[in-house]
């Protein structure tokens, strides 16, 4: 069972703590690796969520992006940051709702520390547990004011042994590094003391606050954040983005596809997909109704405020043969599924890409996806793409016999430009088609 009342909770965690700690914390936790860029984008959050960011990486792939962390704020979705990377972003995004927790978090916070170095390590791969190869900035600190404090480690000694370690690259802090760097005795002796207590966890402050992260994941009460950005013009990131890059790979080398990229040669390609389009919307409509307890028709027509017969202004969104044969019911069904977004905000794609992803279908749209870029690459610099609204407009002669408006909307198009956009990764190779219509598709 999820915490939280059901919701759920994402863990983003590697060589400071184990999922098994986490899972102590959070039994129903998901327990994810190492933050990196774009990595938020591919779960499926809800508003409620909650996301906890302790590691992330730094070198071996772009760390986590400020404004992905913003557009999870903005969705709804609780984020805590701790220990690591978390505690860094949270000190930077405080003031638009991160929640940081924990005493790194305050050293950065007021400037105590100001660097990605005091938290990094290296660590080893996922499959043998991400052990750490190097000693964290911000543990060495600790253990030092603690040795000081339990009088273990003199406030000399610590002093020492912190010049030391701060001089070195965090790639170079290894315990044995560190001791060729204090070869005094008595300060080596100060040395293994803190390799002992941190390697015990009594001075592992970076265990210590993704604990307290946990328990703040955990018992949310206390912790809501003060602050949301609400206006999706503070991320600059679209619905769109997020969904293209949630589903991002790198299919041949300096080539990348999203399954929107694949969706989206279904639509425009397809003599099937309205079909498909219709279906899939169609059961979001069926789920939308018994949430509210009303079946199908009576859903539709209380959203449309259609008593009776279907409405003539709503006719032009219908074909002759869908007006002449088909129920009122049905007809004001076909109504709502062709003018999604002007009545209902909810994104359909995803339950359109979960219905085909896998099929045999599926791999034939991707690898239209890969020929566009291919014949693309071929014919750059001999073929200009056009603005999209022309785009758009030449790609409407695919559809002949239907009126632009209805043969758009039974793709989920919004308009011309809408179509213009989604057509041009594909105009090189629709010009290919036309010229060469026995030629390879």
């Amino acid at each position: 069972m999820s915490p939280a009342g059901g919701r759920t909770t994402v863990v983003y965690a590697g060589p400071t703590i184990s999922p098994d700690e986490i899972r102590e914390v959070i039994p129903g936790a998901r327990v994810r690796p190492p933050v990196a860029r774009n990595d938020l984008f591919t779960e499926d959050w809800a508003p409620g969520d909650t996301a906890v960011i302790i590691d992330g990486y730094y070198r071996e792939r772009l760390s986590v992006g400020h404004k992905e962390i913003l557009w999870l704020l903005a969705e709804g979705v609780r984020v805590i940051g701790a220990a690591s990377l978390g505690a860094l972003r949270a000190a930077e995004l405080g003031p638009y709702g991160m929640r940081g927790v924990g005493t790194i978090f305050h050293m950065y916070v007021t400037g105590e520390i100001d660097g990605d170095d005091e938290v990094a390590v290296l660590h080893g791969p996922a499959e043998v547990g991400y052990p750490a190869g190097t000693v964290a900035m911000v543990n060495l600190r600790h253990g030092c004011r603690e040795g000081a404090r339990t009088g273990l480690v003199p406030e000399a000694v610590g002093a020492r042994i912190l010049s030391a370690a701060k001089a070195r690259p965090f790639t170079h802090r290894t315990w044995h590094e560190l001791e060729e760097d204090v070869p005094e005795e008595g300060v080596r002796d100060g040395l293994r003391t803190l390799r002992q207590m941190i390697a015990a966890g009594e001075w592992d402050l970076k265990r210590l606050d993704a604990l307290s992260a946990l328990r703040d994941a955990r018992d949310p009460g206390a912790g809501s954040p003060a602050a949301r950005p609400d206006d999706a013009a503070l991320t600059g990131i679209t619905r769109n983005q997020a969904l293209g890059w949630g589903s991002r790979r790198e299919y041949a080398p300096g080539r990348w596809m999203s399954d929107l990229d694949v969706l989206t040669a279904a639509r425009l390609f397809d003599d099937g997909y309205p079909r498909l389009h219709e279906q899939a919307l169609t059961a979001l409509l069926a789920d939308f109704a018994a949430a509210r307890g009303m079946n199908l028709e009576e859903y539709v027509r209380t959203t449309l405020g259609v008593a009776g017969e279907l409405p003539s202004p709503l006719a032009a969104w219908l074909t002759e043969a869908e007006h002449a044969t088909l129920p009122t019911g049905d007809q004001l069904r076909l109504v709502m599924v062709r003018v999604w977004p002007i009545w209902k905000s909810a994104d359909w794609r995803p339950a359109v890409m979960a219905r085909i992803r896998g099929t045999e279908q599926w791999e034939q749209w991707a690898d239209l996806v890969a020929r566009a870029d291919e014949v693309a690459e071929q014919s750059r610099g001999r073929l200009v793409v056009p603005p999209p609204e022309f785009c758009g407009r030449l790609f409407l002669r695919h559809w002949p016999g239907t009126p632009p408006e209805l043969a758009m909307a039974c793709r989920g198009f919004l308009g011309v430009e809408d179509l213009g956009h989604a057509a041009a990764r594909f105009f090189a190779l629709d010009v290919h088609r036309r010229r060469t219509p026995d030629g390879p598709r």
